[in-house]
């Protein structure tokens, strides 16, 4: 009997638009645009962040402003829609709680397993803790012991080892750095043909439109 269908997501560059290049956007500091599609290591990118924005004394209500503002992808919507409608979804992030809660209840709340923030008081964001290390990976490969067939969707460095554990993986939209990287996984750029791939990932399991 063939195991049961699970899509698992990246969120930011699948879903919704990159945070910290939005914040760099909103404040003017180019060097809070590096993203895990330009530095894999997470927790040298982190760190840089955080130092900037104590540079810069901004906290952590500086960054929900932000993020308030901030919408899904156009399609986003409807292909997680299309998606849910067919099979179960997780979303699998490297962003932190305290950042993806206004996200969530534009994308009709799916489930999401990420990372938390250590925030003081006043505001200023600490450090952070990351729920598992490479946890995208070991969240597929948990799936798999427990009978899932697991169809993964990414776009950054940081996405690779998710995709490689998984049945079938897929970059979407990713940065050519990473496709030249890592050229083993189909690429998507648009919902439609992120469906297509989903469907094809999925050996029959999800249906088509």
């Amino acid at each position: 009997m063939a195991h049961p269908t699970i899509a698992c997501l990246d969120l930011e560059g699948v879903l919704v638009p990159e945070i910290w290049i939005n914040v760099a956007e909103r404040t003017g500091i180019a060097a809070l645009r590096r993203t895990t599609r330009d530095e894999p290591d997470y927790d040298k990118l982190m760190r840089g962040r955080l130092a900037i924005l104590d540079e810069h004394k901004l906290g952590l209500p500086d960054i929900q402003a932000v993020i308030d503002g901030m919408a899904p992808l156009d399609g986003a919507v409807g292909f997680l829609d299309w998606l849910r409608s067919r099979t179960q979804v997780i979303i699998l992030s490297d962003t932190f709680a305290q950042f993806a809660q206004p996200l969530m209840r534009k994308l009709g709340w799916p489930t999401l397993f990420c990372h938390s923030l250590e925030v003081e008081p006043a505001g200023r964001i600490a450090g952070y803790r990351l729920r598992i290390e490479d946890g995208k990976r070991k969240a597929v490969e948990a799936l798999h012991a427990i009978n899932f067939h697991v169809v993964a969707a990414g776009d950054s460095y940081n996405d690779t080892s998710m995709l490689k554990a998984a049945d079938a993986g897929i970059l979407f939209r990713p940065p050519a750095n990473v496709t030249t990287d890592f050229p083993q996984f189909p690429v998507t750029t648009t919902y439609d043909e992120l469906e297509a791939a989903f469907v094809r990932g999925s050996a029959g399991a999800i249906a088509p439109s």
